[in-house]
């Protein structure tokens, strides 16, 4: 079974950063991905969708030294939902992605790169490494070796 969620979109808003009482770090922002198609008359109509992102440990260090509102970031984790009670008793619930890995997309302030973090898991974080690449930052995804006969594969994106 496979619990996957990957998101390119712009942050809307700077992480905001905790720390529980063990010292872990825990970094909650939003994510803004846009869809845009043609509606029955031929008019182009885009449709924005808010997804809520948490990020723990060094990663969570990562995105509050590195993200700021309005970056354009790549975001891969899993989606969750909680299930809780406010303080007047009333069941809430909310659906966030986990991530495991984030990638800030286009070009820093002053120079051309980006940040990755990976990591295979949640359980692996602290031995997360940040890495710095003088390269622009590539796909996310690479294309599909050519298959036979010489046609590549469409990919969805």
């Amino acid at each position: 079974m496979v619990n996957k969620v990957t998101l390119i979109g712009n942050l809307g808003q700077d992480p905001e950063v905790r720390r529980l009482e063990s010292g872990v770090a825990v970094a909650k922002f939003s994510v803004a991905t846009t869809e845009k198609y043609k509606d029955r008359n031929g008019e182009t109509q885009s449709q924005t969708e808010w997804h809520n992102v948490v990020v723990w440990r060094q990663l969570a260090e990562l995105a509050e030294q590195y993200l700021k509102k309005g970056r354009q970031v790549y975001v891969e984790g899993k989606l969750t939902h909680r299930k809780w009670q406010d303080k007047d008793g009333n069941n809430r619930y909310t659906t966030e992605v986990v991530a495991n890995n984030f990638r800030m997309l286009g070009s820093r302030e002053g120079g051309s790169g980006g940040y990755t973090s990976n990591f295979p898991s949640a359980a692996d974080a602290p031995a997360a490494v940040q890495q710095k690449t003088n390269t622009p930052p590539s796909t996310p995804a690479e294309p599909a070796p050519a298959a036979k006969g010489g046609a590549e594969e469409d990919l969805p994106f």
